[in-house]
């Protein structure tokens, strides 16, 4: 068998047994086809080879190979004639790639059978065995072919839900050793390499330095070098990223956990909505009769296209009680009454806030936990997450009166976000608002529940977690004007950018409705009870729940939301009533409504929502630039190691610096360079390479050379910087213009230095096998001595 063959089937075995590690996640004969198209690529890859195909080919011939065979497997009916793909074929695989990807979001593993689920996987471990092939095969550098299995390994190992079985290590670990082994061997045929370190050091004492034990020290040092260096390269990822993974499982629960991140919590709400089990989330006591809503966060940036949470910085830490809830100044706080909750929370909630009441007095969470005094939001200062977390939480029964939210007087937003419109909102919804608000007479209050009455009951929407859009300005515009179809998060964020062009401050929050009533007061509450809500800001009371969503998800609204048959105008009837304990109106004091027109947003901050380059041009320009970076990388290193070399003055490591750039000047230009020839034979090649002009340069080079290697005779205060010049000008002069581009752009000298390390990297290691051998030795005369 020829030494490529044998890599060849290596790669092939080491691919399907890495495959294996994929079995808990994904399940139907994926195994065996991709088995199947592998081996079909790799025996391509042979034939090739064995006709002498140029390199470059193989790799071509193989992708055209596999994509006829993944399109005859799963796509058939789109292929012309049943043989040729075609654009539709193209189109077909986007789609059901997408439907997989959204099913791997869905489901818990293993992921049922689906025809879908099946191209996917099979379509990732064919295109990894190609690219193990190509870079074991073709690039000789089988080493380098385990981080593709490493990424296959630790995908599953980071994403299913307690990690993979210890035994699925074992089969990744022996396709590699094989693929190694077959490299090695391959290797030993061409070159005679000794691999097999010294059989004796002396003829008294036999040291031996075994294959195996050396296959055992570079896997060993590899394995560490990786473990040390991948947490410096990689950046951490936020929770939610990975989060509890593909399954769910632990206590209390059998499907996937749910992770709310800090980067896009709408997102992952949907996501968490969506998902087929329906385990406990939480369960608390103490709560007033009916149950509270417990918020995780509040979202209350919107760009225009996605709710955020601002930058609130690190948070204060978590002391006897929280801060007053910002904005009320209704009263004595201190007389408001409260309540208190018992919080345990499932370890199938994977989040790093605390779900809690709002707006919360004290929380018995301290240490790695600290508080946000805008939102009153309880976060994890240490990436952790409240999985299994038990508290106790004292919140405020603040329930705001019509009247006190009917009086209230109008200052704008407690901050410099909640009131933003983005410029990129449409004159449709500014017309909408304004027509849905029309009767309100001006007064914020009744423009809030004119809102929430038409998307909870007059509107004519419908509650669907079918929609798919999300929340961003096309979505919120198709949501209200055209679908009128979708879930919380469509409703919330509706009512919440219609209450800012209405010119009342607003927020999203998000947590989970009350949930279920059970046995001695306990609540439960479930994953698909997670909810959002919007959040509007009156002065006096501060922070508002309002319920737009409908009553088919959210049966109740708040009681504050609900006016009276009768509703009075503050500007002629003020009130007399109490409204919160502690606290009455003064008769004489006039509340004017001070309202704003709800298109007119000369009083509504506004903001420029970006142009192409501030929403995503930008991310795309660096995407670009760091692309042609890396492109650029073996010019650049290339360019910086000639200057250096004809930077040097006359010196001996001056003339051996400019000898080897003629060296990589000729491989860059595809001139077979021999490293075995002398200097003279070198020069008497180059000259057979160089115009006539060149030739005394070509040869005072070469011979100055070979002086100063064998007979220490050179001149080392000759510059032979000048003659390098011209051997180098004539040499590009003489390359077709094909060859020129690509010693500028992808010089060949780069891939050869690249292949020297890689063996200097081995003989380093035999150098340690050997040291080890010795001191084995040595430990073993001085044990027999004694």
């Amino acid at each position: 068998m020829t030494g490529h063959a044998r890599i060849s089937l290596a790669a092939w075995c080491a691919t399907v047994l890495g495959s294996l590690v994929l079995t808990p996640v994904f399940s139907g004969p994926f195994l065996f086809i991709s088995a199947f198209l592998c081996a079909v690529i790799t025996g391509v890859g042979v034939l090739l080879q064995n006709l002498r195909a140029p390199r470059v080919v193989v790799p071509i011939v193989q992708l055209v190979v596999l994509v006829e065979l993944i399109s005859m497997f799963f796509l058939h009916e789109t292929m012309k004639f049943g043989l040729l793909p075609t654009g539709g074929t193209a189109i077909e695989f986007n789609a059901r790639m997408v439907e997989a990807l959204s099913s791997i979001n869905q489901y818990s593993a293993p992921l049922p059978p689906d025809k879908n689920l099946l191209l996917f996987a099979t379509s990732v471990i064919a295109a990894t065995g190609l690219l193990i092939h190509v870079i074991a095969v073709q690039l000789r550098q089988a080493a380098w072919a385990g981080l593709l299995l490493l990424i296959m390994y630790t995908v599953p190992a980071a994403t299913v839900h307690g990690g993979l079985p210890a035994l699925l290590f074992i089969p990744p670990a022996i396709g590699y050793i094989v693929l190694l082994s077959a490299e090695g061997r391959s290797r030993l045929s061409r070159w005679g390499r000794r691999i097999s370190g010294v059989s004796h050091l002396d003829a008294a004492e036999p040291v031996e330095a075994s294959a195996l034990g050396q296959a055992g020290r570079r896997i060993g040092l590899s394995v560490v070098a990786l473990a040390a260096l991948l947490p410096a390269l990689l950046p951490a990822l936020p929770e939610g990223v990975i989060g509890n993974g593909l399954a769910g499982g632990g206590a209390g629960g059998t499907g996937i956990g749910a992770t709310i991140s800090k980067t896009d919590p709408m997102l992952d709400m949907g996501k968490n909505l969506k998902q087929p089990q329906n385990d406990v989330a939480l369960t608390y006591k103490g709560a007033p009769s009916g149950g509270v809503y417990t918020r995780l966060t509040s979202l209350d940036q919107f760009d225009g296209n996605t709710w955020r949470i601002s930058d609130r910085g690190k948070g204060r830490k978590i002391e006897d009680a929280l801060v007053p809830p910002p904005g009320y100044n209704t009263g004595d706080l201190s007389r408001v009454p409260k309540y208190k909750l018992d919080v345990s929370v499932s370890k199938i909630l994977r989040v790093q806030f605390a779900p809690i009441p709002y707006p919360a007095q004290s929380i018995s969470l301290r240490r790695d936990w600290a508080y946000d005094a805008s939102s009153l939001d309880v976060f994890s200062t240490d990436n952790a997450v409240v999985s299994g977390k038990k508290y106790t939480v004292t919140a405020y029964d603040l329930r705001p009166t019509e009247e006190q939210l009917r009086n209230a007087v109008s200052r704008g937003a407690p901050d410099q976000i909640t009131d933003q419109i983005p410029r990129s909102v449409p004159q449709s919804i500014k017309d909408l608002t304004k027509q849905v608000t029309a009767n309100a007479e001006n007064n914020k209050y009744a423009e809030a529940v004119a809102i929430q009455n038409w998307l909870r009951r007059d509107g004519g929407f419908n509650y669907s977690t079918d929609n798919q859009r999300g929340s961003g300005m096309k979505a919120i515009e198709a949501f209200l004007l055209r679908n009128k179809s979708g879930y919380c998060e469509q409703f919330a964020t509706g009512m919440a950018l219609m209450a800012r062009i209405a010119g009342i401050p607003s927020r999203v929050g998000i947590g989970f409705l009350p949930g279920q009533a059970g046995k001695d007061g306990q609540y439960t509450v479930r994953m698909h009870d997670m909810h959002a809500w919007p959040e509007l800001y009156f002065e006096g009371t501060g922070w508002v729940r309002f319920e737009p969503t409908p009553a088919t998800r959210a049966a109740t609204t708040p009681d504050w939301t609900v006016p009276s048959g009768n509703p009075t105008n503050p500007s002629t009837t003020p009130t007399t009533a109490p409204t919160t304990p502690g606290q009455t109106e003064d008769p004489n004091i006039s509340k004017p409504n001070n309202g704003r027109d709800p298109t007119d947003n000369a009083g509504a901050g506004s903001f420029d929502s970006g142009n192409w380059f501030t929403n995503g041009g930008a991310r795309t320009i660096g995407i670009v630039a760091l692309v042609v970076l890396v492109l650029l990388i073996p010019w650049i290193l290339r360019s910086l190691n000639r200057r250096r070399r004809f930077s040097r003055p006359p010196s001996r490591v001056a003339a051996e610096g400019l000898w080897s750039e003629v060296r990589d000047t000729s491989r860059d230009l595809g001139l077979d360079w021999n490293d075995v020839s002398t200097p003279r034979q070198s020069g008497e090649w180059l000259i057979t390479k160089l115009p006539e002009e060149a030739h005394p340069s070509a040869l005072r080079l070469a011979r100055s050379i070979e002086a100063m290697r064998y007979a220490g005779a050179a001149d080392l205060a000759t510059d032979l910087r000048p003659d390098t010049t011209v051997i180098r000008k004539a040499l590009w002069k003489q390359a077709p213009a094909r060859r020129r581009w690509r010693a500028r752009l992808l010089p060949p000298s780069w891939r050869w230095y690249l292949s020297r390390g890689t063996t200097e990297a081995s003989d380093l290691l035999d150098e340690f096998d050997l040291l080890l051998a010795r001191l084995r030795s040595m430990i073993l005369r001085r044990r027999h001595a004694s």
